[in-house]
C-alpha cells in the first residue's frame, strides 16, 4: 500500500449537510436498552507472511477490550462502545507495530478521563474519536522518526463509537464501514484512494477499478505526517441494523453484492465473519483480511418505517467545543498523556476535522481523455517515488 499527498480541492464547494441537534447525555438506561451481538476475526490471507492488520471490540464503561465468549453478547454501558479496524503498512514488521500503536492510543484516550457522573453527548463522543485518532496518528509517526527502521510504517483506521442510537465513524485510509439494513449494504464511509478519487471525478468506472493498475494508493494514513484529515460520519441506527468494518484485504477481494449476500446468509455474526474471511481467501487472499460484524437491537432503536433517515455516507458536522460542553475536552487531551509503558505521548492541537481538502474529489477536468489520465497517474507515481526516497534517506 503506497501513500500520497491530496493535493487540494480547488473551488470544489463541501457538500451541504442539514445540521445535527445534539441530544441531551444518554441515560445509563437508555444505553443498556440498546444490545449488540458482535464477533471479529482477522487472517493472514495466502499470500502475505504475517498479519499486519490489528482490529480492537473495546466496552468504554468498564474500560476493557475482549472478545471472550461471555461479551459477544453486550449491552451497551454508560460511556458506550468502540470498534476499530487498522490496516498497517511499512514492511518488516512495521505494520504490524504501526496498527497496533493505532488500536492502542485510540483505547487509551477514548478511555481516559471518563466520568461517571458525566455522562457523553454526542458531539463528545464525536470530538473525543476525531482527537483519539489524531493522537495515534502523532503517536506513530513519532515512533517512526524515532527508529529508522520503523520510518514510513503507517496504518489505516476505520474506528466507531456508539452514543445513545447515533453511531460515529472516523475515517483515515481505505478500510471501510457498511451498515446492512432491510437486505441493503450501503458502505458509510468514503474510501480516502487513488482509485476512488478517479471514480468521483469520472475518470475510471466501477468495473474499470477492479482491475486498476495503482488501486493500492491511498492519499494519507496514520503516522505518514505529523497531522491527518479525519473523515467524521455518522448512522442513525435502526433495530436490526449490521454493522461491518473491514480492511480492503475484504472489500478488494470480494464484490459488494457478494458481501451482502453472504451477511444476509448468516444467522449469527460469529458466522458471517466466518463466511467473509473464508470468501476472500477463496479469491485469492491477497492480503492481510480483518473483519468485525456486529448486530444492533433495543428498545430505545427505532424500527425501519416511513421516518427512517435514508440510509447514506453523511457527515456529521462537529460543531467548535463552547463552554457548556459536557465534556472539559482541553482539561482530556490538552497535556501531555502517558501510555500502558509510562512514556509520554505528544498530543496533536484541536482542529476542526470535517472541512478538508479530502472532502471532495481532486479537481479533475471531466470527460475522460487517455493522455491526460495517464499523465495524471504519471505524475503521481512520480510523486509516491519522491516521498519514498526522502523518507528512507
Amino acid at each position: 500500500m503506497t501513500v500520497i499527498e491530496s493535493p487540494p480541492s480547488g473551488s470544489l464547494a463541501p457538500s451541504s449537510q442539514a445540521p445535527i441537534s445534539e441530544s441531551s447525555p444518554p441515560s445509563s438506561t437508555s444505553l443498556q436498552a440498546i444490545k449488540l451481538d458482535l464477533f471479529a476475526r482477522t487472517d493472514v490471507g495466502r499470500i502475505r507472511e504475517h498479519n499486519e492488520d490489528n482490529f480492537l471490540v473495546a466496552d468504554l464503561t468498564r474500560r476493557t477490550r475482549s472478545l471472550l465468549e461471555t461479551n459477544r453478547l453486550v449491552r451497551v454501558g454508560q460511556h458506550g462502545l468502540l470498534l476499530v479496524v487498522c490496516d498497517g503498512m511499512g514492511g518488516a514488521a512495521a505494520g504490524e507495530i504501526a496498527s497496533q500503536l493505532g488500536v492502542d492510543v485510540i483505547f487509551e484516550k477514548m478511555c481516559s478521563g471518563l466520568d461517571e457522573s458525566r455522562p457523553l453527548t454526542r458531539n463528545d463522543v464525536a470530538r473525543r474519536l476525531v482527537l483519539a485518532v489524531e493522537s495515534a496518528g502523532m503517536r506513530i509517526f513519532q515512533e517512526a522518526k524515532a527508529d529508522r527502521n520503523r520510518r514510513g510504517m503507517g496504518t489505516t483506521v476505520t474506528a466507531a463509537a456508539l452514543v445513545d442510537d447515533h453511531l460515529f465513524l472516523a475515517q483515515v485510509g481505505d478500510s471501510r464501514g457498511y451498515i446492512l439494513r432491510e437486505g441493503k449494504l450501503v458502505q458509510v464511509t468514503r474510501d480516502q484512494s487513488l482509485v476512488n478519487q478517479l471514480i468521483e471525478a469520472g475518470q475510471l468506472t466501477e468495473e474499470e477499478a477492479e482491475t486498476f493498475e495503482h488501486n493500492n494508493i491511498i492519499m494519507q494514513a496514520l503516522g505518514t505526517a505529523d497531522t491527518v484529515q479525519v473523515d467524521l460520519t455518522y448512522v442513525k441506527l435502526c433495530k436490526g441494523d449490521v454493522l461491518l468494518l473491514c480492511s480492503d484485504g475484504l472489500s478488494g477481494m470480494v464484490r459488494g453484492d457478494d458481501i451482502r449476500e453472504l451477511m444476509l446468509s448468516a444467522a449469527k455474526p460469529i458466522e458471517a465473519c466466518k463466511a467473509l474471511t473464508e470468501r476472500a481467501n477463496h479469491n485469492g487472499g491477497h492480503d492481510n483480511i480483518t473483519v468485525v460484524v456486529a448486530r444492533f437491537d433495543g428498545e430505545t432503536l427505532d424500527a425501519f418505517g416511513d421516518e427512517t433517515e435514508v440510509l447514506r455516507y453523511q457527515k456529521y458536522p462537529l460543531p467548535d467545543p463552547s463552554p457548556e460542553s459536557t465534556e472539559p475536552l482541553h482539561a482530556f487531551f490538552g497535556a501531555p498523556a502517558s501510555s500502558p509503558n509510562g512514556e509520554g505521548i505528544d498530543l496533536p492541537p484541536m482542529r476542526a476535522p470535517v472541512n478538508s481538502s479530502l472532502d471532495e474529489p481532486i479537481d479533475i477536468p471531466q470527460g475522460r481523455p487517455a493522455g491526460l489520465l495517464l499523465t495524471f497517474i504519471a505524475l503521481i507515481i512520480v510523486a509516491a517515488i519522491g516521498v519514498a526516497f526522502a523518507v528512507t534517506r
